[in-house]
């Protein structure tokens, strides 16, 4: 494991922390997506299908199950525990826009017509969308609470990190990932706008990010 893929994960950690601890202390889960969550919990339970059958070593165990965990904690939160706080009348992204293109790729675009790799595809190619009913939700409000921004923040640079690990093994391994370089290249790209307000606006001592409202 290379610095960059450590870094990364950790970055990812971080940022699901960030979300979670903002949900417990402030008991309220108001301006953040409760789709963007369940898609997230989508992804690491498909691409974690192998959990108990393949054996890579205990930090991948270790990583599996705290992402699983931490994904399904967030959702139960949301829709359980602070349920009264969810703002669902704005976060009203069509996720079906996401799914049916993520699943007809996942059968087209995959190394084996099999079902543990169409839904490990699945998992990377939603991961790359997984975001944007969060982003959404920003946008249509207007602005968005700093903690919220900082959980963002951290897993855009988790994505950067990866980009950065796959160019680190492509050149020390030899090793290519054609459909997770891609979809993670994408992935942040729908960061960018992002990382330019947050640098611009959060960083420099404002407590919430305004962005401008759709037209």
């Amino acid at each position: 494991m290379n610095i960059f893929r450590l870094a990364g994960d950790v970055s990812h950690l971080v940022a699901i922390i960030i979300l979670l601890l903002k949900i417990w202390r402030s008991k309220s889960c108001a301006g953040i997506s409760g789709k963007s969550q369940v898609l997230f919990a989508l992804v690491f339970s498909t691409r974690y299908l192998d959990l108990f059958t393949v054996f890579v070593s205990v930090y991948n165990v270790v990583m599996k199950v705290v992402f699983l965990a931490l994904s399904y904690a967030t959702v139960y939160l949301i829709y359980m525990r602070f349920r009264n706080s969810y703002d669902s009348e704005n976060d009203t992204f069509r996720v079906e826009f996401l799914l049916v293109p993520v699943i007809g790729l996942s059968f087209l675009e995959n190394y084996a017509f099999t079902p543990l790799e169409i839904l490990w595809t699945f998992s990377i190619f939603l991961e790359a969308v997984a975001i944007m009913p969060q982003l959404f939700m920003i946008t249509k409000t207007g602005e968005a609470e700093s903690i919220t921004t900082h959980y963002l923040f951290f897993l855009g640079l988790y994505r950067a990190l990866y980009i950065a690990n796959w160019v680190w093994r492509y050149h020390m391994e030899g090793f290519f990932d054609q459909i997770a370089v891609v979809s993670g290249v994408v992935q942040t790209i729908f960061y960018c706008d992002f990382f330019y307000l947050y640098v611009t606006r959060v960083l420099r001592g404002k407590g919430k990010m305004s962005l401008p409202m759709p037209v």
